[in-house]
């Protein structure tokens, strides 16, 4: 167990995926998302949102084709 690390690098290939409530958007965006209820945030680690997709399985895909680790935030 003498495994090197650079901690520099960890994390910096997680995406957290977060519901949203289409309540929560602004108005203009509300108006673009159809009849759903909820869609999903994908961020990175500084927080920073990079994506609004309709479901948490394209999230999920959507992180995976950009060699990204995806992880549900609550």
């Amino acid at each position: 167990m003498d495994t090197k690390f650079d901690l520099a690098t960890i994390g910096q290939n997680i995406v957290y995926v977060k519901p949203i409530s289409v309540q929560d958007l602004p108005a203009d965006m509300q108006s673009k998302v159809g009849d759903l209820e909820n869609v999903f945030a994908v961020h990175n680690a500084a927080g920073e949102q990079l994506a609004l997709v309709a479901n948490r399985e394209l999230a999920f895909d959507l992180a995976r084709q950009n060699q990204m680790n995806p992880v549900t935030l609550h």
